[in-house]
């Protein structure tokens, strides 16, 4: 996993070089925007079942349909898969957070993901309904600053549009 500053740092030792201007801008706006990322990251650790709980709920109660026979979510195994990827998912967000990067989500969820649930035949809608959930009403619960939201909003949009 990396963050901005080893990306960037790695860029400019292969390139040879110092890091130029806007390395050093990218690594500031890292810095500076770590207060934000990391509250949000905190009340994701801390609220991360009832998270996980509501949102899922929220996919079952939109996509009833999941449920019936035949369907990707027709046993309470599948069920629980699904809470247990919502689980997943969100907790690479919190690592996305703490990083400042996406590379935790393409890394570890979204490379593969997407091939892995049309192979099986199972739609990615359920999750991101899941994450429009929590983008849209979730975080009201986690009373975070706005840039700790904004930061947030970030990385749950990022995931939406991949999985879309």
């Amino acid at each position: 996993m990396k963050s901005n500053i080893s990306t960037v740092i790695n860029i400019a030792e292969v390139a040879g070089r110092f890091p130029s201007e806007s390395d050093l801008t990218t690594m500031h706006r890292y810095l500076e925007n770590g207060d934000a990322r990391l509250e949000a990251a905190e009340k994701l650790a801390t609220y991360h079942d009832a998270l996980v709980r509501d949102a899922g709920d929220a996919v079952f109660q939109r996509h009833a349909n999941l449920q019936k026979p035949g369907e990707g979510a027709d046993t309470q195994e599948k069920v629980q898969k699904c809470y247990r990827d919502i689980a997943h998912y969100l907790r690479l967000v919190n690592y996305c957070l703490v990083t400042g990067n996406t590379s935790p989500l393409d890394e570890w969820g979204i490379a593969g993901a997407r091939e892995l649930y049309r192979t099986l035949k199972l739609p990615t809608v359920p999750y991101v309904t899941a994450f429009e959930y929590l983008r849209d009403r979730a975080h009201a619960g986690l009373k975070l600053s706005p840039a700790a939201l904004s930061e947030l909003r970030f990385y749950l949009d990022y995931f939406i549009n991949a999985m879309s």
